[in-house]
């Protein structure tokens, strides 16, 4: 990928020439940032393999499934901004007799006057933490607050869990994120450069409504779907596997996905 006269192009692979590169122009989207804390180093969010995301485990007989062996979860995984938690101290937050509380050692507030420690109980069912993060997707866009995709991976049930809220653009600064309260007698840990929640980029309005879908168009897609099943066996020729819960698994999205990017690429 590269930037020309300001717009932005993809290096892409003619068809026809497997060999040959051309340039394309494709629309993308930039997300202006401004924060006040380092350490929280907004980023497209990448999958931790080795880590929350699972072992680096080939798509093998009796190997352990993992949830980037799943294309849907990986791409939805990866669809956002993550945050990472920008303090030196840990910080441990547990609902005890009913009651929230906060523990974790932040020093002498900073000269700057901002609140501190920056995380306060909001109603013992939710805390806050000013975060102070700008991030502007431009006019008709706004930003989802949303807990990390490492939470729906966690076996410890410590992870930080992100209320969802909207902001649109024309609101100047997230102020503070809202996180809900552990259950009793459970403990979430903010732990020194780990993600703890994910901002995903989307339309301002939802302009969209449900309808019944007619009988044509659901002909269509039955048959479509009747094709792909009649079609699995050669579509995912040499990518079945059997993982250690004796669960069967194939390439066939994978392999479809492949060639749905490759016809867009090529206009």
């Amino acid at each position: 990928m590269k930037f020309m006269n300001g717009d932005v192009h993809l290096l892409v692979r003619e068809p026809q020439n497997p060999s040959a590169f051309v340039s394309r122009e494709i629309p993308l989207r930039v997300v202006k940032v401004r924060h006040f804390v380092e350490g929280l180093r907004p980023r497209r969010t990448k999958l931790e393999i080795p880590g929350w995301a699972g072992q680096r485990e080939h798509r093998t007989d009796g190997n352990h499934e993992y949830v980037w062996h799943c294309l849907p979860f990986s791409e939805g995984a990866q669809y956002g901004i993550e945050l990472f938690y920008p303090y030196g101290n840990e910080l441990a937050v547990t609902t005890r007799d009913g009651r929230l509380i906060l523990e974790g050692d932040f020093g002498p507030p900073p000269e700057s006057g901002v609140l501190w420690p920056p995380f306060r109980n909001f109603g013992d069912n939710f805390y806050t933490y000013q975060i102070l993060l700008d991030l502007n997707p431009g006019e008709g866009w706004a930003i989802r607050t949303e807990p990390h995709p490492r939470f729906y991976t966690d076996r410890t049930d410590t992870v930080p869990i992100a209320v969802p809220a909207l902001l649109r653009n024309w609101w100047p600064m997230m102020f503070f994120i809202v996180f809900k309260s552990p259950a009793e007698g459970r403990t979430h840990i903010f732990r020194p450069g780990e993600p703890f929640a994910q901002i995903i980029v989307i339309p301002e309005e939802a302009d969209y409504t449900l309808a019944e879908m007619g009988e044509e168009e659901a002909a269509e897609r039955e048959l479509k779907s009747r094709r792909i099943h009649e079609s699995r066996q050669t579509l995912s020729a040499d990518t079945h596997w059997t993982s250690a819960s004796n669960t069967v698994f194939d390439g066939t999205y994978r392999h479809i996905l492949r060639a749905a990017k490759a016809k867009k690429s090529a206009g």
